[in-house]
């Protein structure tokens, strides 16, 4: 199974006040700290090393982990004090070392209950240069951000306006495939940056390939997300 890199390095700001003194990816999800939660998820779904980028309050994100039975391998990469962005954390553990040639890319405030096996399968069929994960959405959970067809991203915009008009049918869920060649082509080193914008490009060149799963996501990000990924996680206990 290819290694999982977690970024969970952002400040989390639409969670504060309760992220002013915790970093977001410990918050708690039914009495478990989200991240603990999140990697044991991918223990048991076959992923044997994940890669956690940490920034905001990393410290305390690195003495919870090193503490916790995880069911893998954690290696953390530390962005410090300036922040660099999904896309600069990403950089930076390729930059490093630290996810070899080919790897899973999560959000660290994403859950998502999908086979990483048969994404990785799919990926390696795929003439692509990176894959992303979408579900028929509809609008329903966010604001859909996709435009999917016959196995490929044709376009990934978060800024459209009108993305029922523009046929943004699905969303990103979280969960990519990338090549570090694609993340050395498409992002500078050692400043800060934003993957949507490579995923966009990438989408307009033609080589983002797209797993449609049939499982929504869950996530963080809202008070309202959280409460949601909780009862989920109570319902499968």
């Amino acid at each position: 199974m290819l290694p999982v890199l977690i970024l969970g390095g952002g400040k989390g700001t639409r969670m504060w006040p309760a992220t002013a003194n915790v970093p977001k990816p410990l918050l708690p999800v039914a009495g478990v700290p989200f991240a603990v939660r999140q990697i044991r998820d991918l223990a048991g779904r076959g992923v044997t090393d994940v890669v956690y980028s940490v920034g905001y309050l990393g410290d305390q994100i690195r003495d919870v982990l090193g503490a916790a039975d995880l069911g893998c391998s954690v290696q953390i990469v530390d962005e410090g004090d300036d922040l660099l962005g999904t896309g600069g954390a990403t950089r930076l553990a390729v930059d490093q070392g630290a996810v070899g040639e080919t790897f899973f890319l999560l959000y660290g405030d994403s859950y998502l209950p999908v086979d990483y096996a048969a994404v990785e399968q799919a990926f390696a069929a795929a003439d692509a240069d990176a894959m992303m994960t979408v579900f028929p959405n509809e609008g329903r959970w966010d604001t859909s951000n996709v435009v999917f067809e016959a196995g490929r991203v044709l376009r990934y915009d978060k800024h459209e306006g009108d993305p029922a008009g523009a046929g943004m049918r699905h969303i990103d869920c979280g969960l990519s495939v990338l090549r570090a060649a694609t993340v050395r082509e498409h992002i500078a080193p050692d400043g800060p940056s934003d993957l949507a914008a490579m995923f966009h490009d990438l989408s307009e060149l033609g080589s983002l390939a797209g797993f449609e799963t049939d499982e929504r996501f869950y996530e963080i990000g809202s008070p309202e997300g959280l409460a949601d990924l909780a009862s989920y996680v109570g319902a499968q206990a």
